[in-house]
Order: C-alpha cells, then sequence, then structure tokens
C-alpha cells in the first residue's frame, strides 16, 4: 500500500470517528498501518491541515483542509451532471423515459429528461416544470427521505385529485410514505396521468441527506404483461449507483 493509500486511510478513519476523533493507538487499529507509519503521516497531515491534534485529549480530528476541500466540492457539484450517465443508462435498458427531479420548497422539479427521439406521448414530465408530491413516484421517493416538517405541510392541505388513482386522503399517503422508505422506492400507478406508471428512487449526498430521485416511466399495459420488478430492480440499483459517484 502507497503512502498516499496509507493517508487516506488514516484520514477516512478519523473522519469516520464523528466529533470524538480518534487517538493514535485507536487510528493504528482502525487502519492496520503500522505505527511507525502512522505516527509519520500524522505528523504530516497534521502539518498540511489536514488534520488536527487535540492537545488536551491527544485525538485527532479532521482538519481545515479538508472542510475547504469539501466545501468546494459540494458547492460546484451538478447534480445532473453526475447522475447524466446514469439517466441514460436506465433509458438504454429500457426505452423508456427517464427523468431526475429534486425538491424545491414543497414541489418537484424535473431538471433532466431523457427519451427516445420518436416518443409521441406527450408527459407531465419536462425539464423545468413542477410535480406535485403526493401522486409521482419521485415526488413520494422525496417527501419519505425528507424532513417530518415537509410531510406534515404537505399532507395538511388539500391533496389534488388528478387521476381515480390519486391518493387524496393523508392517512393513506403517510402510510405510503413509511413504505417508501422501507422499500426504497415509490411507485406512481397511473396516479398522475392515465396509462403510465412511474417507479422512483433516492439519490443520496454523501452525508445521508437525500440529493434528488431518479424514474423511469411506462406505459401501464406492459405491468400488465409482465409486471415492473426488472424496472424497480434497475432504478433502485442506478440510483444507489448515483449516489455513490
Amino acid at each position: 500500500m502507497s503512502a498516499l493509500s496509507k493517508g487516506f486511510k488514516i484520514i477516512d478513519a478519523v473522519t469516520a470517528a464523528g466529533s470524538g476523533g480518534l487517538p493514535f493507538a485507536g487510528i493504528v487499529a482502525a487502519t492496520g498501518v503500522a505505527k511507525a507509519s502512522t505516527h509519520r503521516l500524522l505528523q504530516e497531515l497534521v502539518d498540511l491541515s489536514a488534520l488536527r491534534l487535540d492537545a488536551q485529549t491527544r485525538h485527532y480530528h479532521g482538519g481545515l483542509l479538508l472542510a475547504r476541500i469539501g466545501a468546494t466540492i459540494t458547492a460546484n457539484y451538478d447534480l445532473r451532471n453526475a447522475v447524466r450517465p446514469f439517466l441514460q443508462s436506465l433509458h438504454d435498458e429500457f426505452g423508456h423515459v427517464a427523468t431526475l427531479g429534486v425538491l424545491n420548497n414543497d414541489v418537484g422539479v424535473y431538471i433532466d429528461k431523457i427519451e427516445a427521439s420518436g416518443f409521441g406521448l406527450r408527459l407531465h414530465s419536462e425539464i423545468g416544470k413542477s410535480f406535485p408530491l403526493h401522486c409521482t413516484a419521485m415526488g413520494k421517493v422525496l417527501l419519505s427521505f425528507s424532513d417530518a416538517a415537509l410531510v406534515r405541510r404537505v399532507t395538511k392541505r388539500k391533496l389534488e385529485k388528478f387521476t381515480p388513482r390519486t391518493i387524496t386522503d393523508a392517512s393513506k399517503l403517510r402510510q405510503e410514505l413509511k413504505q417508501v422508505e422501507a422499500d426504497g422506492y415509490a411507485i406512481d400507478n397511473e396516479e398522475i396521468t392515465r396509462g403510465f406508471v412511474c417507479v422512483a428512487a433516492p439519490i443520496f449526498r454523501i452525508d445521508g441527506s437525500i440529493a434528488g430521485a431518479m424514474s423511469c416511466t411506462f406505459p401501464s399495459y406492459i405491468c400488465q404483461e409482465r409486471g415492473m420488478q426488472a424496472e424497480i430492480d434497475a432504478v433502485r440499483r442506478l440510483a444507489a449507483a448515483a449516489s455513490a459517484c
């Protein structure tokens, strides 16, 4: 293992320990790096401000260099560009319309969409257009993994009915949101547009908070012919891969 790899291993162990940090012995135990190498690398990392040593507790913590790098990466992180390859893979796998959405206050907004050039049916999902959270697959995903205050705001007001399948009862919606969180995906079964089904899964930031949701939309007759398990598996797999990038 190179010195660079060992250094990153030490940084990862220290930052993973949270606010309590790690003592020298704890770092050695967590990384498996030899004591002599650990001592030398820790000294270099502290000199670089990548780590800092608390003089009283003798525990190591993340330093200002990591905070500065992290802030720069976060500020420049372009969700649309990062997720685009996975969205394309989702579209290529089935030929279905693939979309990416994010929260904007109490609604969702489509920020990317891939569909076949000859797709003849116009869907609700136009880039830049907002979508309701209570009756779309991406909306239910965004709701399920957001804070409880947003769920309360959405379920306290009248839930608009778009089709006979739209959930307009707040208690039923809250129950479904719990199931979405448990399953890791959501389904819109002709709830906003008749004749179309949508499957969505969450995309998470590095801190575990939700960044957005990706989905694929397809005619309901496909479900009647063969079900939608293939789409569910693909959306979950690609959303997880997008979360890890």
